[in-house]
């Protein structure tokens, strides 16, 4: 079975602390929903028209399981937390098997 993924872009993030609402509780609902944290705003290295900002990437066991998680309610509760005008662009991913 082929692995789901969250990808999350942060195009432009001016002060990380806005997070800290949105971090403590989307951390516990995606353990709960069964993701491993594989990269968190670390180094990046961007070619062609890549974003150098905060990079995010979230492994599940499957992608039906990552979508269950986006859909969970404890994730929804977590995504009120995000700061007004706060921009990111969110995918959830299959990998291959």
């Amino acid at each position: 079975m082929a692995k789901g993924y969250w990808v999350s872009v942060y195009p432009a993030v001016s002060d990380p602390e806005i997070l800290t609402a949105y971090n403590e509780l989307a951390g516990p609902a995606v353990r709960a929903g069964g993701g491993r944290v594989l990269s968190r705003g670390g180094r990046v290295v961007a070619h062609e028209a890549g974003i150098t900002q905060r990079v995010v990437l979230v492994e599940f066991d499957s992608h039906e399981q990552a979508v269950a998680a986006y859909e969970s309610e404890a994730y929804r509760k977590a995504l009120v937390a995000l700061p007004d005008g706060f921009q990111r662009d969110f995918r959830i991913v299959e990998g291959v098997d």
